[in-house]
C-alpha cells in the first residue's frame, strides 16, 4: 500500500510542479511554440532575457538575465546549469560592510552579458560566466566552466573550459548515413561540416 501511494505521490507532484508544456514567449510576447523552460528553472532579472524559438531548458537551472541574456533557436540546456551575468566576488572584498549601502558603481562589480549561439547544447552541472560568447553548434560538456569565447562547433569541457574537439567531425560521419538530413543541417549550420577528422568525437 505504501509503495502506491508514494508512486501517486510522485505522480502528483511531477504534474503540479515538474512537468513540462510547450509554448512559451518571447521579450516581445510573441509565441514560442516549441519551447520549454521547466519549472523548477530560476530566471532572475527576467526582462533581459532574449529567447528563440526550438529551446530546451530543463530542471534545476540557474539563469541570471539582468544584464543579459540571448538564448539561440534549438539550444539546449540540460539539469543544474548556472548561468550568470554578474559577478561580486572583488566588490564584497573591497566594500566589506559597506557593500549593501554603497551608492552608485560598486567598485570591481562585474556585470556583462551572456550570448549562446543557436543549436548549442550545455551539458549538465555548467558554470557560464558572465561576458562569455558562445558560438553555434556548440557542446559544452558536464562540469565545465566556460568563460570568454567559445568558437562555433566547439566541443569544449573542463574548469576553465578549453577546446577538446569540434562536433562537425562527427557529424559528418552522421551525415553519410544519413544524407538525407544535409538540408536540415545546413539550414542552420551554413555548409558542410569538416570532413578530416581531428579530435574526439562528440
Amino acid at each position: 500500500m505504501r509503495a502506491v501511494l508514494n508512486r501517486w505521490r510522485r505522480r502528483l507532484w511531477q504534474a503540479l510542479f515538474y512537468r513540462m508544456v510547450f509554448g512559451e514567449s518571447d521579450h516581445q510576447g510573441r509565441r514560442l511554440p516549441h519551447t520549454r523552460i521547466a519549472p523548477s528553472t530560476c530566471i532572475e532579472g527576467a526582462e533581459g532575457l532574449r529567447l528563440a524559438d526550438h529551446v530546451f531548458i530543463g530542471h534545476f537551472n540557474f539563469l541570471d538575465a539582468a544584464a543579459g541574456l540571448h538564448i539561440g533557436r534549438g539550444v539546449q540546456i540540460t539539469n543544474f546549469v548556472s548561468i550568470v551575468t554578474h559577478s561580486s566576488h572583488r566588490a564584497i572584498r573591497l566594500l566589506g560592510d559597506q557593500y549593501a549601502l554603497h551608492d552608485g558603481p560598486r567598485p570591481g562589480y562585474l556585470s556583462a552579458p551572456v550570448e549562446i549561439g543557436p543549436y548549442t547544447f550545455i551539458g549538465p552541472h555548467s558554470l557560464i560566466e558572465a561576458g562569455a560568447r558562445i558560438g553555434k553548434g556548440v557542446v559544452v560538456c558536464a562540469y565545465s566552466q566556460v568563460r570568454g569565447e567559445v568558437p562555433d562547433f566547439a566541443i569544449v569541457a573542463g574548469a576553465p573550459a578549453r577546446q577538446v574537439g569540434d562536433v562537425r567531425e562527427r557529424d559528418e560521419r552522421l551525415l553519410a548515413e544519413h544524407p538525407e538530413l544535409r538540408a536540415h543541417y545546413a539550414a542552420w549550420a551554413g555548409g558542410a561540416p569538416s570532413p578530416t577528422p581531428r579530435h574526439p568525437a562528440a
